[in-house]
């Protein structure tokens, strides 16, 4: 359905959960995509492994994102091996649930430094790549939890909300460069962090949505992909809900 052929695109977060399944998308419509882990190399290698078809297609690098001398180091290599980037993905997240008068600083530090700083991070650097260009589509995982501030995720839908605000100013600063930045918020969505929810937990959630049903992965990376064609051009500052009908 899509075609990224000749197109590079950077997933980050994109071997397991959501991004995976984002990874997967782009690859099977041609893109050369470069998928970042922070630290599971076991997960990394596996994901490698299964995809071993796409050859030099699919490049694993791990860095953290919240680490601007990480993220430098990523993007001057990066310049060196390819001759363009089209398309970003701020997929890479993290949650420490608690309620704000039991969470640590840390719990909220790590969160914001991960989700929020880790998007200005990676958005930051892309932008100056794909200037060069007068090219490039952003794509920021968001989540319903920054517009509905589920109980214990303060930091999370902080951090989650940040990324709509940081975009919002983002979109109008490089648009007539024919860059293009827009937000996906999932709901739930049917990924190993689900799975290991109790079962009455699980019926609870399930509740909540009026489809009575999670999402698949697969859903959300089609939007994905919408966003990030060259079709999507007259598309900016937008955020989609991917959420069954759960809505703030």
């Amino acid at each position: 359905m899509y075609n990224f052929e000749s197109q590079h695109v950077v997933v980050t977060g994109g071997t397991r959960g959501i991004g995976a399944g984002i990874t997967e998308s782009f690859l099977k419509a041609g893109a050369t995509v470069i998928a970042t882990y922070a630290g599971n190399d076991e997960a990394a290698h596996v994901f490698k492994e299964k995809h071993s078809l796409y050859g030099e297609k699919l490049i694993l690098k791990k860095f953290n994102v919240a680490n601007t001398s990480d993220v430098e180091n990523f993007f001057s290599e990066y310049e060196k091996s390819f001759p363009s980037l089209e398309i970003l993905v701020n997929n890479a997240g993290i949650r420490k649930d608690n309620i704000i008068a039991s969470m640590s600083e840390n719990e909220w530090d790590g969160v914001i430094d991960t989700n929020l700083k880790g998007t200005y991070n990676m958005t930051r650097f892309a932008v100056l790549a794909m200037m060069k260009n007068r090219y490039g589509r952003i794509i920021n995982m968001s989540s319903v939890g920054g517009k509905l501030g589920l109980p214990g995720q303060a930091n999370y839908a902080a951090s989650k909300a940040g990324q709509i605000a940081l975009s919002l100013s983002v979109s109008k600063e490089v648009a007539k460069r024919n860059i293009t930045i827009n937000n996906i918020c999932p709901g739930f969505i049917e990924t190993e962090l689900l799975k290991d929810l109790p079962e009455d937990q699980i019926k609870e959630y399930k509740s909540q949505v009026p489809m009575k049903r999670f999402g698949k992965v697969e859903e959300v990376a089609h939007a994905v992909l919408f966003f990030a064609t060259k079709e999507a051009s007259y598309i900016t500052g937008t955020t989609l809900d991917i959420a069954g009908g759960l809505n703030a």
